[in-house]
């Protein structure tokens, strides 16, 4: 009976180390994995990411304001670099809306309007449409749209899914960026870019500067500095303001 309880501490001694010996083999290839796991469900932290910048078609609109039948010069030249915009992004035909019922008769500067978007080298058939003013007393300008291309953010920024700091739960206490992060950011970005193009790829290279590129190599083979040679001349802060 006593050599039973000695085998049967033995074995139960075995046991014990065997799984002492799984469990620090275990703790080790932990080590190993990966440091985080994705899925689907998780909001990435990346802004970029969470707030893409995607291109799609939308109008493309401008407003002109007229007095009479005549367009001033700054108007003239609105018309211009909305024609210069519509050759690069747009599409299909200008559509040109008049206003009617308002104090401006937007009908008599169309002629002109015309001419401004033919000098600005817009090629393209007109479609001429009017829209009733609601206010008689305010501006009605005339309003130009083609349907161009536009970067804009897929998602909606100033939304709040959940709270920065929840005192009822621990959902935000992950220390994790919140969801309006970078969304403005992106918003600004894809607003300032003048062609939505160069998002997704960039442009082909300019031709080089041939006679910059010969001065350099005269330079270089007459042992000159083959950059360009910038000349400072500093002013005496006291001469500044003459005598």
């Amino acid at each position: 009976m006593f050599q039973s309880k000695t085998a049967d501490r033995k074995h139960s001694a075995g046991a014990w180390a065997l799984r002492a010996a799984l469990l620090a083999c275990a703790v080790q290839l932990a080590g190993c994995g990966p440091d985080r796991m994705a899925t689907g469900s998780i909001v990435p932290d990346d802004y970029r990411e969470r707030h893409p910048i995607v291109l799609n078609e939308k109008p493309i609109t401008t407003d002109v304001f007229v007095t009479g039948n005549r367009l001033d010069s700054s108007s003239a030249m609105r018309i211009r670099e909305f024609a210069a915009g519509y050759n690069e992004r747009g599409r299909g035909p200008i559509a040109i809306l008049v206003p009617r019922g308002g104090r401006t008769d937007g009908g008599a500067a169309l002629d002109a309007v015309r001419r401004e978007l033919a000098a600005g080298g817009a090629r393209t058939p007109v479609q001429v449409g009017s829209y009733a003013v609601q206010d008689p007393l305010q501006a009605s300008p005339i309003r130009l749209s083609y349907l161009g291309m536009q970067a804009r953010v897929a998602s909606r920024c100033g939304e709040w899914p959940a709270d920065l700091a929840s005192g009822s739960s621990v959902e935000t206490w992950e220390n994790r960026p919140y969801w309006n992060h970078g969304c403005s950011t992106q918003q600004n970005l894809a607003l300032m870019v003048a062609d939505p193009r160069d998002l997704v790829t960039p442009r082909g290279e300019s031709t080089s500067d041939v006679q910059m590129r010969i001065r350099a190599i005269k330079n270089v083979r007459n042992g000159a500095e083959p950059g360009t040679s910038w000349k400072t001349q500093n002013t005496n802060i006291g001469q500044a303001g003459g005598n």
